[in-house]
């Protein structure tokens, strides 16, 4: 039953966003005092630009293994395998549009629980951003979401959440 509901009935709609100039400081301030696991970027119209996770601020303390550059003549050759460009952009980082994942992964809200796993699980992203055709941003939901849905459909507790999201 629980596959057959609809984003819309799980996604939290008060959502915590950012702009793309927030720093990564009150990125990351948000994330604890929150308890979430990333934030959206919107622009000014609430369209979704990207979004930032844990896992982007994490990787900001990782150990890095620097490019290694070779001079030939007047050039200088990165040797392939060495460095992680991606990771070097996100220790770098001093606000939102720096560090995030861009396009975000985004889900609708008359999509499927089943269709919401199965993006969660085959692309391995957490939260995802609930948007409109326009890609505003209307809500947000996460792996917790899920793990609560199932608790409430074990209890026999899914009609309440059904009535309450009505």
């Amino acid at each position: 039953m629980a596959q057959e509901l609809r984003v819309a009935a799980l996604m939290t709609r008060d959502v915590v966003a950012v702009g793309p100039d927030t720093s990564i400081g009150e990125i990351a301030r948000l994330l604890w005092e929150h308890a979430i696991s990333g934030v959206p970027v919107i622009d000014g119209q609430r369209r979704v630009i990207g979004i930032v996770t844990e896992f982007d601020l994490i990787a900001r303390e990782a150990s890095f293994n620097a490019p290694l550059y070779v001079p030939f003549l007047d050039a200088f050759f990165k040797l392939p395998g060495t460095g992680d460009e991606t990771q070097l952009r996100k220790i770098l980082a001093t606000r939102a549009a720096d560090i995030m994942s861009s396009p975000a992964l985004t889900i609708e809200p008359q999509a499927t629980i089943e269709d919401l796993a199965t993006l969660m699980y085959r692309k391995r992203v957490n939260p995802v951003p609930v948007v409109d055709d326009e890609g505003k941003l209307l809500g947000i939901v996460s792996r917790s979401d899920l793990i609560w849905l199932m608790t409430l459909e074990e209890r026999g507790e899914l009609p309440r959440l059904l009535a309450s999201r009505a």
